[in-house]
């Protein structure tokens, strides 16, 4: 038995309710294993009922990876449509097979010229749909549901099986069919073949190469089942798990992996679902055996490392790739490279830099030149700035349209370690768009992680919220748990910046509780910053300062240098406003010798800030013109906010009232533009202080979802949709407390009483 691949849409039927007692069941389990296990059970809240009570103390921890079959699944839901399956009349039974075989686990579309070649009479499906079991349609038979297609499957005795397998291989003739050809000759098969085995390998290379990872997958997999050889069977799993882990089947992958004890593969997935230090230690040791044993199966040893991208160049002549590189043959020109970039990535996510230098070594060692994020973050953790922004340069000049995942995500991440996140956007973006090509649905979520991090720069809150919402579901599906935490920090970020304090705070605890026992200070660190930043935005300079203080003493694993570097600005400010500058001096000079190196204007700017900041009465007034001067060249328009109303309060302590004024009423107009009312707040008091009244808040727009937050927004449309709190809750990883807050805020905001109302104001809006 196998797990569907790419299931055929549903039948156009309700799915039971949601009761108390299952959601309840649901609600004890980690979001990562909840999403997952929803997915894995079609969404059937009384299969998932079942299988949380199957699950075992380890599953449902998240520890092992969820059942892959659906008998370990739901076994007694899936008896009761057996039955009802088996109450049909023999030849309606066997149409039923042969639907279900043509949909699952494959989806092969050739139903009707299989009853066409077999002479089949399909007014014996009448029975099925009399029992409501199945309806025919012009192209087919739909099902009730994926647990009677599953269980019409089921149904069929082997021989039966082999039988619809081998029709169904016999109409598949033309040569866009070759591959579902041979997975039903595979699926027919009585035993063990190397001839089918090598057929099946040949066809799941082709459909990786046409970006149908679930089919490749698939193929793999029953090609290692026919396998005689057992080294070769190995192999063939590993590929399999690799195609598996790309195409988002994460629970799929850790249970073929297990089978495989492959360092690569062990690494790759500890990377997204594990303690990332340990993933960085079995990916380095994957580069050294991979490298002294001179290559090995480079083919098995590329999918089991999610690669489906061509080499990752790093040196700074390499050319610029501006058109989309086929996908790989089985043979890797030189895998170890793509092992080395896994491993920058899990020195990233554990905030450990030395990794990164320890990793550069032993790839110069080896004679492999290192992906220049792992030498530019190597030369920036050694202070060699200018080696470092060369290195980072060339690697964030790599994000043209139609590159490979790997290679825009690591331009992606160099630019934004620059500053540039015009660069950063278009290398984040370009790469979720080209993963979805490929079928790697793994790499999306994994792109808006670093997409985030521009977007809230750029003062785009609302885009960037409900990029990053989506993102963590998708991380969530697909079992990447880190991923998750990262994107958990990231919308608390978001939160801090529109003054969602609640939010903030929950999404900050979840991520920093996950972070810390997986080892993984990015996320640790972010979730720290957003904290710091809710703080300083909302006046709270003493807390903001401890908190930015303990950010700079954190560890590997609790905390990044990254981050806390990104955050000097803010903890000068902080620092300033409690008259405790000495360490705020010396991270400056640290800040300013980076900003120099790299020359951003973005981060000029705020260099030129905290100068002003640092700078006794009117020596600020030119810090802060030249910090404006620089911003106008940059991207950072939510910081340039920031600059105006701090140098708007200079200016009226100074007296300077007219530019005072001026520059208070353009901060105003910015912070409202970006939806920061916290901000806001401030730059009204700065002019209420002034003497100047303070314009009232904009008036809302006709469109009233303008007036809610990005999250107010995804919380009001699924109300209206008639989701409970519970449900949303679950669906965007938020408590129901938190979602009861959000109602009453979007309540608040739009001035109504009830949902119905809510329904009636937001179709109005979207209908304008």
């Amino acid at each position: 038995m196998v797990t569907p691949v790419n299931p055929p849409p549903l039948a156009p039927t309700s799915p039971p309710p949601v009761t108390d007692a299952r959601q309840a069941l649901l609600s004890a389990l980690p979001e990562g294993v909840r999403v997952r296990l929803l997915h894995a059970v079609h969404g059937d809240p009384r299969a998932a009922a079942e299988a949380v009570r199957l699950l075992g103390d380890r599953r449902s921890a998240g520890l092992d990876p969820l059942p892959a079959e659906p008998t370990d699944l739901a076994p007694s839901l899936l008896r009761a449509h057996r039955a009802e399956i088996r109450a049909l009349p023999d030849d309606t039974r066997l149409l039923l097979l042969l639907a279900a075989a043509d949909q699952y686990p494959v989806a092969t579309h050739a139903f009707l010229r299989a009853v066409a070649a077999a002479r089949l009479d399909t007014r014996l499906l009448e029975a099925a749909e009399a029992a409501g079991l199945a309806h025919t349609r012009a192209d087919g038979v739909v099902f009730r549901d994926a647990w009677t297609r599953i269980a019409a499957y089921e149904t069929g005795s082997p021989a039966d099986r082999r039988d619809v397998h081998r029709l169904l291989a016999r109409v598949l003739r033309t040569e866009g069919e070759t591959a579902l050809r041979s997975w039903h000759r595979g699926a027919g098969a009585l035993g063990p073949s190397a001839r089918l085995a090598a057929e099946l390998t040949t066809a799941a290379a082709t459909a990786r190469d046409q970006g149908r990872l679930p089919l490749a997958r698939a193929l793999a997999e029953r090609a290692a089942a026919l396998c005689p050889d057992r080294a070769e069977q190995t192999r063939l799993l590993t590929r399999a798990a690799g195609y598996a882990w790309q195409s988002g089947a994460g629970d799929r992958a850790r249970a073929l992996a297990a089978r495989t004890e492959d360092d690569a593969l062990t690494g790759v997935l500890a990377l997204r679902a594990g303690n990332a230090a340990e993933a960085f230690d079995a990916l380095l040791t994957a580069v050294v055996r991979e490298s002294e044993e001179g290559g090995g199966d480079g083919g098995a040893l590329s999918e089991s490392i999610g690669r489906n991208v061509s080499p990752i160049p790093s040196a700074p002549s390499a050319p610029l790739n501006t058109t989309r590189p086929t996908l790989p043959t089985l043979d890797v020109p030189n895998p170890a490279l793509h092992l080395l970039a896994r491993a920058t990535e899990a020195a990233i996510y554990t905030g450990d830099l030395r990794r990164c230098r320890e990793a550069d070594r032993v790839a110069r060692r080896l004679g492999i030149e290192p992906p220049g994020t792992l030498g530019g973050l190597a030369a920036a953790f050694e202070g060699r700035y200018e080696d470092a922004r060369d290195l980072l340069g060339a690697t964030a000049g790599r994000c043209g349209p139609g590159g490979d995942p790997t290679l825009l995500i690591h331009a992606g991440i160099a630019a934004l370690l620059l500053g540039d996140h015009t660069r950063a956007t278009a290398a984040t973006v370009r790469a979720a768009a080209s993963a979805r090509v490929r079928g790697a649905t793994v790499a999306v979520a994994q792109a808006m992680e670093f997409r985030a991090y521009a977007d809230f720069w750029s003062g785009r809150p609302r885009a960037g919220e409900a990029a990053a919402a989506d993102a963590l579901w998708l991380a969530y599906a697909t079992g990447q748990d880190n991923g998750a935490c990262h994107l958990q920090a990231a919308l608390a970020m978001f939160a801090a910046l529109t003054g969602d304090a609640d939010v903030c705070r929950e999404r900050a605890a979840t991520a920093r509780s996950y972070a810390l026992g997986r080892g993984l200070g990015l996320p640790a660190g972010l979730a720290q910053w957003a904290l710091a930043y809710l703080d300083l935005s909302s006046g709270r300079f003493a807390a903001a300062a401890a908190r930015l203080r303990a950010l700079a003493g954190f560890g590997p694993g609790h905390g990044h240098r990254a981050i806390r570097h990104l955050a000097t600005p803010h903890y000068v400010e902080a620092a300033v406003r409690t008259d405790d500058t000495r360490v705020a001096r010396v991270a400056h000079a640290d800040y300013h010798r980076w900003a120099s190196a790299v020359r951003s204007p973005d981060d000029l700017a705020l260099s030129a800030r905290c100068r002003a900041l640092l700078a006794p009465g009117a020596e600020a007034v030119e810090h802060y013109r030249t910090a404006l001067d620089l911003h106008a060249r940059g991207t950072r328009d939510f910081e340039r906010a920031r600059t105006e109303l701090l140098f708007g309060s200079a200016l009226r302590r100074l007296r300077h009232r007219t530019e005072a004024r001026d520059r208070l009423h353009s901060a105003l107009e910015a912070f409202e533009h970006f939806g920061a009312p916290h901000c806001a707040a401030q730059a009204r008091a700065e002019l209420r202080a002034l003497g100047t009244p303070a314009p009232p808040a904009s008036a809302a727009p006709d469109d009233p979802t303008t007036r809610l937050t990005a999250q107010q927004l995804m919380v009001a449309r699924m109300a209206a949709e008639g989701a409970t709190n519970r449900e949303i809750a679950t669906r965007l990883a938020l408590s129901p407390r938190t979602i009861d807050h959000h109602l009453r805020g979007v309540f608040a905001r739009l001035g109504i009483r009830s949902r119905i109302e809510l329904v009636r104001l937001l179709a109005e809006g979207e209908g304008m």
